[in-house]
């Protein structure tokens, strides 16, 4: 089966988790893809910093104030670094008509708990963890899922479940969902670059 590389654009508004593991996968060879471009709305965040220390682009477009500005000022950046596929790494804003009209069905999104039960406006991080404990289901997981105008609406690509064990404090089903999110997306995006995993048209 052929392999395409990857030309990947990330945004993140604080550390940039994923796209730190998904740039070590590809320095070691794990990953077919190319790092073209982080993009951050937050000046202090440490994925600029980390982005910048190791050789990629990154730029700061904060959205407050002028989120019509700030969004046809990254479609065009995403554009013009040739990115083909955008990975949101805990990325805090809802995305603009301009970037979600240039990369529809391009831009990916992980999400800590199952969709759509726990998913929306303001369910993010502890948050999410804090609503599966209070429902009492058994089983959590980790949902990468194509973004739309809707939050953790999109359709789903791929899940990887993950036990709601007994005793299970918010901390210890989030350090079990954290433990799990890496992998899964350098996974994921490898099965993408494969062709084992289609993104639709």
């Amino acid at each position: 089966m052929s392999s395409q590389t990857l030309r990947l654009g990330f945004l993140a508004s604080a550390n940039g988790s994923s796209a730190r593991a998904i740039l070590a996968a590809i320095r070691t060879g794990q990953l077919d893809a190319e790092p073209r471009l982080l993009i951050s709305n937050n000046r202090t965040a440490p994925a600029l910093v980390f982005a910048l220390g190791e050789g990629f682009p990154a730029l700061c477009i904060p959205t407050q104030g002028d989120p019509e500005r700030a969004d046809a000022r990254m479609a065009e950046a995403l554009s013009s670094y040739g990115v083909e596929l955008i990975v949101l790494s805990g990325y805090l804003r809802k995305l603009g008509p301009q970037v979600l009209g240039r990369f529809g069905g391009r831009i990916l999104n992980i999400h800590p708990g199952p969709l759509p039960a726990f998913g929306g406006h303001g369910m993010y991080g502890r948050r999410v963890h804090e609503a599966v404990l209070a429902a009492g289901v058994v089983e959590s997981g980790v949902v990468i899922h194509l973004v739309d105008e809707e939050y953790d609406r999109g359709p789903v690509l791929a899940r990887r479940a993950a036990p709601v064990l007994p005793g299970d404090t918010t901390e210890s089903l989030e350090a079990r969902i954290k433990g799990l999110e890496p992998a899964f997306f350098v996974e994921t995006l490898q099965a993408i670059a494969q062709g084992r995993l289609r993104l639709g048209s």
